[in-house]
């Protein structure tokens, strides 16, 4: 397999028009998707839980070919509310799947997170794809997600060990997530 040559960077406003074109066309043909993530990220831009070092892209040759989206989210248990990132959604343009841009953007979103101070990172996705990276279900930590989703789908990572010692309670989404 010949090695693909990418680069990883930032999100610039100048990138939003090809960014919405790519998500849209990554979940066009998904089954498990209302095929609206591109909208969700337009609606995420504008909101405070954005962080723009969290919103990636991947290049080839200058044409973006994925991106990758992390945003400020809570989890919350009575009075406790415990900050974390939402990961939602990564997206590789379907001419670029399988071939490592993914797993890629993951990897530089959870480095990137970490080294801004965010330890926990929380999504729902597909259960065979995300526990390569770490994830475990939420479940498992007494973490639940404010609507119906298989508990196989709910999905967290720990960037900084011992993280969510104590945390249990419900993910506490902005409201532009359930637009």
């Amino acid at each position: 397999m010949e090695q693909l040559n990418y680069s990883i960077r930032q999100e610039q406003q100048q990138d939003y028009e090809a960014v919405e074109a790519l998500v849209e066309a990554a979940f066009a043909n998904e089954a498990y998707s209302d095929q609206r993530e591109h909208l969700l990220v337009a609606r995420l831009r504008q909101t405070e839980a954005f962080i723009p070092e969290l919103s990636l892209v991947a290049e080839v040759n200058g044409e973006i070919v994925g991106h990758i989206l992390l945003t400020k989210i809570e989890i919350c248990d009575e009075d406790k509310r415990t900050p974390a990132l939402a990961l939602a959604p990564v997206s590789v343009h379907p001419n670029w799947q399988g071939k490592g841009i993914g797993g890629a953007l993951i990897r530089a979103a959870h480095e990137r997170a970490h080294a801004l101070g965010h330890p926990i990172i929380i999504l729902l996705g597909h259960a065979d794809y995300y526990p390569r990276f770490g994830y475990q279900p939420t479940a498992s930590f007494g973490i639940s997600l404010p609507f119906e989703a298989p508990a196989e789908n709910c999905m967290l990572v720990e960037l900084e060990e011992g993280a969510l010692e104590g945390v249990t309670g419900v993910v506490a989404y902005p409201p532009a997530f359930m637009e």
